[in-house]
């Protein structure tokens, strides 16, 4: 054993749902991420049901410990993430005052925002940045896609409202990151890592592990869309930090299934023929399989217009482009459809941008780093 120094640590980011696992290990080289190995499992989509595992957690561990195995890892330290939807995530904004009273005062707020009895949630919050009142506003909070808003003077729901620029002098305050996931939930990721034989450092939620391998150290106010296989998570970052998170049940697999029973061809087929065609200019509109993708699409682009309107009408800075993210964010053409219908920049996120990995291995992680985006971001946490 040196005495001076030690082998760098590497994690691993574990995404998993239903239908899929993700894994990747990431080496800390000196404050960088450099890719030791990465492991994709998914489920025989006609097996899929678009619906959560509620079966035996073991056969969760099981599958995990598989992926591991077949792609070799080499250490046992793992984060994971939450669901989006299952996590209720706010940002306080609090009078200054000592830590011993900030976290009474959190637990106070929490029972303003938060819709569930706290006994029946494990709360987390960290603060994000102190500031005075002619710096900040209320931020938004968002439940399982539901937005709600706190008054800050009795706690009711109410739209909300901006802080008035003041002179210098005002009241300083604390911004505070506040996350609440249920007991049970978090109590059944404990029990799979346990079974897979992995040490669960912590537990993450997507939008943050997200931010970490697409968004980086860019400030300005972006969102960043993640199709996945069931569910379309959407989020809206400013200066890095969430602040508005919406889910939609609508995901890759909603599409394949339209395509199937619209042709009546199995899954697997259905699956081949949405990435043949996907959004390809001049087929938008003719022929039955473009019209199913757009049809089928067209509930996530009305909750991206909606989420647009949510963030523009609390008054801050605009949005300046839209991240893609998700196996389904890989259809061809995407970006410029969406971008047509939203009116902003549309681009293909790369979550590999901050990631060492050797150079012959770029073409097949530009093709599959969208399905991993989640997975990096986890990995990155206790490196970046």
């Amino acid at each position: 054993m040196s005495l001076f120094s030690s082998a760098p640590l590497s994690y691993l980011g574990i995404d998993f749902d239903s239908n899929s696992v993700k894994i990747v290990e990431l080496k800390n080289e000196g404050g960088r991420p450099r890719l030791v190995t990465y492991g994709y499992i998914d489920r025989e989509i006609e097996k899929s049901l678009g619906e959560d595992n509620k079966g035996d957690y073991l056969d969760t561990a099981k599958l995990i410990r598989n992926v591991c195995h077949q792609a070799k890892t080499t250490t046992t330290k793992t984060i994971t993430a939450l669901p989006a939807y299952t996590i209720f995530s706010s940002i306080l904004n609090l009078p200054a005052m000592s830590k011993k009273d900030l976290a009474s005062a959190v637990k106070w707020e929490a029972k303003k925002v938060i819709p569930l009895p706290l006994e029946e949630m494990i709360l987390d919050w960290r603060v994000l940045e102190d500031f005075s009142e002619n710096q900040v506003k209320v931020q938004s909070a968002a439940n399982g896609g539901e937005t709600v808003e706190t008054d800050n003077e009795n706690g009711e729901l109410k739209r909300k409202g901006f802080l008035k620029i003041n002179p210098k002098g005002q009241k300083q305050y604390t911004k505070i990151l506040l996350t609440a996931a249920p007991k049970e939930l978090v109590k059944r990721y404990i029990d799979i890592f346990k079974a897979a034989g992995l040490q669960l450092l912590s537990l993450d939620t997507e939008p943050f592990a997200l931010i970490r391998s697409l968004v980086g150290n860019d400030k300005s106010a972006l969102m960043v869309v993640d199709i996945g296989s069931v569910v379309t998570n959407i989020s809206i970052s400013v200066n890095s930090i969430p602040i508005l998170n919406r889910s939609i049940d609508v995901g890759g697999l909603t599409i394949t299934k339209s395509i199937a029973n619209s042709l009546n061809v199995s899954l697997a087929r259905a699956e081949q023929f949405k990435y043949d065609i996907g959004m390809s200019p001049g087929r938008i509109g003719q022929g039955s399989v473009p019209k199913t993708i757009e049809t089928t699409l067209s509930p996530i682009v009305d909750e991206l217009r909606y989420s647009l309107n949510l963030y523009k009408n609390q008054g801050q800075k605009s949005i300046e482009k839209i991240i893609l993210t998700g196996g389904s964010s890989l259809l061809s053409n995407l970006p410029d459809y969406l971008s047509n219908a939203l009116g902003l920049r549309v681009f293909l996120g790369d979550p590999w941008a901050r990631v060492v990995y050797p150079e012959d291995l770029k073409p097949v992680l530009d093709e599959i780093g969208s399905r991993y985006s989640v997975a990096i971001g986890l990995a990155m946490r206790d490196i970046e």
